[in-house]
């Protein structure tokens, strides 16, 4: 899957503290189908969307 990453959060963020999810929802509410993902190596969330080639393909 190829994707794009739109933001990065560290997963250390408080407890009751959801601000990847909080972020995919708002882009979610603006029509891009963000998505939130664990990148274990650098212990972050991170939201991405599918990249799409430039014909509109993914």
């Amino acid at each position: 899957m190829a994707a794009k990453v739109l933001e990065r959060f560290p997963a250390g963020a408080p407890r009751g503290s959801w601000p990847a999810e909080e972020y995919a929802a708002a882009r979610r509410a603006e029509g891009q189908p963000a998505t939130v993902v664990m990148d274990l190596r650098s212990d972050a969330f991170l939201v991405v969307v599918d990249r799409q080639d430039d014909d509109g393909r993914a």
